[in-house]
């Protein structure tokens, strides 16, 4: 099935357990998958079959930035069933990283990754 990316989205949020974490914006990279068939915006050339990549960025913003989560896994959540409801696709990947976690050590990131479908109902 074909994709369409986004990749290293951006943003600061404040998401986590700790009252820092919920009181003080700390960076977030997501990346966006998102699996739709695009035979027909290729045939076309069109818009209309596809999805609109600034509508999904702004989606993904808003809920980075205005909503607050303790997991980013509920972060994660959120993003992928809000692309779900709102656009055309069949399923998508969200993943969230999160560079600045507060864990005693040396990392680069740790990050969530699901994956969820459009259901039939």
């Amino acid at each position: 099935m074909d994709r369409i990316i986004a990749k290293g989205l951006r943003f600061a949020g404040c998401h986590g357990v700790l009252a820092r974490e919920k009181s003080q914006p700390q960076q977030f990279l997501v990346d966006v998958e998102i699996i739709k068939d695009l035979k027909k915006a290729a045939i076309y050339d069109s818009l209309a079959f596809t999805v609109n990549y600034q509508e999904v960025f702004e989606e993904v913003k808003r809920i980075v930035e205005k909503e607050t989560f303790n997991l980013i896994e509920t972060l994660a959540d959120a993003i992928a069933e809000k692309i779900l409801a709102r656009f055309q696709v069949d399923s998508v990947e969200v993943t969230v990283y999160k560079p600045d976690a507060p864990v005693d050590g040396i990392f680069d990131y740790f990050a969530v990754k699901i994956k969820r479908e459009k259901s039939c109902s």
